[in-house]
């Protein structure tokens, strides 16, 4: 995914070293090409030598080292870089580069460079909430610099609080964000839902369904990697809670209606992609309902949840653009396409639980792309190739048909 992209990695003294090393490798590992700058503090922590075996490229520490392709070698890499990462930011370096310092080769670097820049503060609590840490963090957001939050825990100073340097994970994520796509989605407001719905039966007991959230959070994570302001509302689900996006997170039906309705009407596009219940018991038991000695088979009365497609459909806002999923078992066009109709919504993405990669629970999807004037069939993909192809073809009917 970052093939072809060139990467700056900053390296301060810290004891998270370690997870800069991490995240170079899993930058190589997208095909990206990076050159890491460490401080010389930092080299009492990790090797030079980690990082060139990780990334193939020489590590700079020393501004005046003879030894280098470059004539002028800070602005040979302030020109290359695409995107700078310092990770971890210490309090040091982060005050340095609040103020335009240079005073080793990788804040004369950084300030060499024109490219997004990205921190990652790490340090202990006490430091990092400073009121002059902070005053310098402002600053360099004010500066264009996104700044990204540490994590809380234990720190390795015994100290428990902010301070922790966020996952390479975490870390790659943030690339990938501000590297991968084009934001053509720059100024849109979108509403994603995901993953199942529990629907209580006694304080014990709920019914609910297969459904993951995998596609609806992929979808969410590639608008936000295209610029969409994204409200992702989420059922239960063990995902991870995707960077850039607003989670919203609901349990029942009927707390997912009331999340989706009341935020519904300043959304310029709504995608449905929860597998919302369709029924939920219609008494619910104050006390776990026990087995009867008798051995009668329970009745259990159910009703129906609101219809949040079909609402959503009925008050849709001038311009909106309304997609839903279906996943179906049999007659995967035929019944998707009749939903498609009776919801009003413009596009309906359809895939079958029969049909090997697609469904529930894992990694691939296999969608058809239906709207009242046309399908498209996707491939195999992953499903955060599917959310992107998803998302082209959004985008290209709210456009309008070509001109001739």
């Amino acid at each position: 995914m970052l093939k072809g992209k060139h990467v700056l990695l900053g390296v301060t003294g810290g004891i998270a070293c370690y997870k800069a090393a991490a995240l170079a490798s899993a930058l190589v590992k997208q095909h990206c090409d990076v050159h890491v700058i460490m401080t010389r503090n930092a080299t009492e922590f990790i090797t030079p030598l980690t990082f060139e075996q990780l990334t193939g490229n020489r590590t700079v520490v020393d501004t005046f080292d003879r030894n280098h392709t470059f004539q002028v070698e800070h602005i040979a890499l302030a020109e290359l870089a695409d995107l700078v990462l310092i990770a971890p930011a210490t309090a040091n370096v982060l005050a340095k580069l609040a103020h335009g310092l240079a005073d080793d080769m990788l804040t004369t670097t950084v300030l060499a460079c024109r490219c997004p820049k990205l921190a990652a503060p790490a340090m202990n609590t006490n430091m990092y909430e400073n009121p002059v840490t902070q005053d310098n963090l402002a600053l360099l957001r004010r500066y264009g610099w996104e700044v990204l939050e540490p994590a809380s825990g234990r720190l390795a100073c015994g100290a428990v609080g902010k301070g922790k340097l966020p996952e390479p994970e975490d870390l790659l994520e943030a690339v990938l964000h501000a590297l991968v796509r084009p934001r053509d989605m720059e100024g849109l407001k979108m509403l994603v839902t995901a993953g199942p719905t529990r629907e209580a039966l006694d304080p014990v007991r709920y019914l609910t369904n297969h459904s993951t959230g995998r596609m609806g959070y992929a979808v969410a994570r590639a608008a936000a990697a295209r610029g969409a302001a994204v409200t992702l509302v989420t059922g239960p689900t063990a995902l991870k809670r995707p960077a850039y996006v607003e989670a919203v997170e609901i349990t029942s039906a009927r707390e997912m209606f009331e999340a989706v309705t009341g935020r519904s009407g300043e959304q310029d596009i709504i995608i449905k992609a929860a597998a919302v219940a369709d029924y939920r018991p219609a008494c619910v038991a104050g006390d776990k309902i026990k087995k009867s000695d008798r051995g009668d088979d329970l009745a259990l009365a159910l009703e129906r949840t609101d219809d949040i497609l079909a609402w959503l459909g009925a008050h849709r806002q001038p311009g909106q653009f309304l997609c839903g999923f279906s996943m179906e078992t049999r007659d995967v066009l035929e019944n998707s396409r009749k939903k498609l109709e009776k919801k009003g919504l413009d596009m309906i993405a359809a895939n079958s639980l029969r049909q090997a990669g697609a469904g529930f629970g894992v990694d691939t999807n296999i969608l058809t792309l239906i709207t009242p004037h046309s399908q498209l069939e996707l491939p195999l993909l992953s499903k955060d190739q599917a959310a992107h192809a998803l998302l082209d073809e959004i985008l290209r009917l709210r456009r309008g048909p070509e001109p001739v």
